[in-house]
């Protein structure tokens, strides 16, 4: 019954921007931190942004000042605004909702791949 659905991935030049989304159902959204995660190939799954129920952000390092992650509660989405792609960024990219207090309530999707390509 949970589900989360990513969209928006696809090949982009360096340079260039994508929006991720994630909608989530089966789940009281407004009651579970939300974040992206990357998976690159022979790399380990990293957590590139998150947000809590309270909207506090936090990023990887090398994804500062380029991805924007975001909320709205009403459409029970998740967004990351990807600008500044870079090659390095090419990964499989996760949406994951933890509960904010419940946290071994914890569920994935299944994944959009963002090929970063000239």
């Amino acid at each position: 019954q949970v589900q989360l659905v990513e969209s928006g991935g696809g090949l982009v030049q360096p340079g260039g921007s994508l929006r991720l989304s994630c909608a989530a159902s089966g789940i009281t959204f407004s009651t579970y931190t939300m974040g992206w995660y990357r998976q690159a190939p022979g790399n380990q799954r990293e957590l590139v942004a998150d947000i809590t129920s309270s909207s506090s952000t936090n990023y990887v390092d090398s994804v500062k000042g380029r991805f924007t992650i975001s909320r709205d509660n009403a459409k029970n989405t998740v967004y990351l605004q990807m600008n500044s792609l870079k090659p390095e960024d090419t990964a499989v990219y996760y949406c994951n909702a933890k509960h904010r207090i419940f946290v071994r309530m914890d569920f994935w999707g299944k994944g959009t791949l963002v090929t970063v390509s000239s």
